[in-house]
């Protein structure tokens, strides 16, 4: 199978201490390569936002972005662990077009 490009989007609950939120993070890239992906580059971390309506209850939340290389399937169980945890309120896994992914420097020249 061909590797593809993701991005993947996080929300964190805000409830968290930022630096435990932090660490959340942190135990998330590292499940990222568990499940068989790779993210290029650091995470960017946006810190703690305020949302436009309540999510679950909460109105505050920690961003953070990841750009990951991984096979196609190979992030199923790992969204289905962020759909389940409790101190993810959003997640997002977009596969990113060849020419944006090139942009990115993910992938060599298509």
């Amino acid at each position: 199978m061909a590797v593809r490009a993701y991005e993947l989007g996080i929300i964190i609950d805000g409830d968290l201490e930022e630096p435990v939120a932090q660490q959340r993070q942190k135990a998330l890239a590292q499940a990222v390569g568990a499940a068989g992906g790779k993210i290029v580059g650091n995470a960017d971390w946006w810190g703690r936002r305020r949302f436009a309506y309540p999510i679950q209850k909460k109105w505050d939340g920690y961003y953070v972005f990841y750009n990951v290389l991984a096979e196609g399937g190979a992030l199923d169980d790992f969204e289905r662990q962020l759909r389940i945890s409790d101190d993810i309120v959003r997640h997002i896994l977009l596969r990113l077009p060849d020419a944006e992914a090139k942009r990115r420097g993910m992938t060599d020249a298509a």
